[in-house]
């Protein structure tokens, strides 16, 4: 693994922050000149420390306010049923995020919906109709007690 030194860690902490920062504004954050900057940003994007720039959205306004975390089991398990399921996975806009996990469950999803109704409608006509799946166990988000989208450098 490469090493990055402070600096390279102050850059991504900040745009971690705010990535809608010129690189003058980032440059005075960091104490050094635009120039170098730029090349560091640069460095770390082509490197695959910086994987994209994205806008935050409120899901509340937008008509997304019911999240849940959703736990799925497939009937077996190998590598072409898995890839497949994931395949089918990608392809669902609801589903915001999924993970292949270990333990009772092989999949956890985190899945955006308007209300309980599409929710409803989710289970039964998008991911209820994947054939692999033997079971779906549904945990409904209260409220987000924690939210930091960044990662601790």
């Amino acid at each position: 693994m490469e090493t990055l030194d402070e600096t390279d860690l102050q850059i991504l902490r900040i745009l971690q922050k705010n990535a809608k920062l010129t690189t003058k504004e980032l440059a005075d954050k960091v104490n050094l000149t635009p120039t170098p900057v730029f090349e560091r940003q640069k460095r770390l994007e082509r490197r695959g420390y910086i994987k994209k720039y994205v806008a935050v959205l409120d899901p509340e306004k937008l008509g997304q306010g019911l999240l849940v975390f959703c736990k799925v089991k497939l009937k077996q398990i190998n590598r072409d049923i898995a890839d497949q399921f994931m395949h089918r996975v990608q392809r669902i806009p609801e589903v915001t995020e999924c993970y292949n996990t270990s333990g009772n469950y092989d999949y956890l999803l985190k899945v955006r919906t308007r209300d309980m109704r599409m929710y409803q409608e989710f289970i039964l006509n998008k991911l209820g109709v994947i054939e692999s799946v033997s079971s779906i166990e549904s945990t409904f988000v209260m409220s987000e007690v924690k939210l930091n989208y960044g990662i601790n450098l």
